[in-house]
């Protein structure tokens, strides 16, 4: 079998479109290799095939990681068809779409991973990697330690328990809680926080993985650097770029 990675990866990493996209592309004949039409799924491709849709070569678009200290009352998301504020608004144009990584809902602000790589995007919201997402919330009331007990060992929201988390007051006040968790399940924290009796106020994500949003300011981006986008890789099984 011949080396290297599926001809639709190699379509989708040129930013054309997305895998699924690339794979409709190929079954209706539009997509050559080395000038020859490829109409069947699962071919790979080398780095010196040249790969071209209707008769264009597409190339590997740089690949851009930043972080985005997402302000409350922005949407994640690119385009929003009720006219409200997005992230696209936030991010500097470079040339090709910056996707969000996961999700914060409009009144939650923090850390937002934004980037086009991909397979990387997978892999970070793929509950299979466990990567860490650290949120500081500000509840209604003063939980107890017995209410926090039932965050630290999973509770029912929606149908499904919680995977174990790390709760902990975070400085002098009792209505402040530092949260933990692996999963990324929508509006997760401010759920559990809800089932113990106690509704979030005020809810910022901190830290995804290794990754801290201390010195970025609000509604500000910082682009990642080389070592930082290979330990963020490495986290989730994928070799340096």
């Amino acid at each position: 079998m011949k080396e290297g990675e599926r001809l639709h990866k190699r379509i989708a990493a040129s930013g054309l479109c997305s895998r699924r996209a690339a794979e409709g592309l190929i079954r209706e004949g539009r997509v050559t290799v080395n000038g020859e039409l490829v109409i069947e799924l699962g071919v790979k491709v080398g780095p010196d095939d040249v790969v071209a849709v209707d008769g264009r070569e597409i190339v590997q678009a740089k690949l851009y990681t930043l972080l985005l200290n997402k302000p409350k009352g922005y949407v994640t998301t690119l385009k929003d068809p009720q006219g409200r504020r997005t992230i696209a608004d936030l991010l500097p144009d470079l040339g090709v779409q910056l996707k969000p990584v996961g999700r914060l809902d409009k009144d939650t602000e923090g850390l937002l991973i934004c980037t086009n790589d991909g397979e990387l995007a997978l892999r970070l919201t793929h509950p299979r990697y466990g990567i860490e997402k650290e949120y500081q919330a500000i509840v209604e009331g003063e939980p107890d330690e017995k209410a926090l007990e039932k965050l630290r060992k999973g509770i029912y929201i929606e149908g499904g328990k919680t995977s174990p988390a790390f709760v902990a007051r975070d400085g002098k006040s009792a209505s402040t809680l530092k949260i933990i968790i692996h999963e990324g399940r929508k509006r997760q924290v401010r759920l559990m926080c809800l089932a113990i009796g106690h509704p979030v106020k005020s809810l910022k994500r901190v830290r995804v993985g290794h990754l801290r949003i201390r010195g970025v300011p609000r509604g500000t981006c910082r682009m990642l650097g080389k070592v930082e986008v290979e330990e963020l890789r490495k986290s989730v099984g994928l070799a340096p770029r």
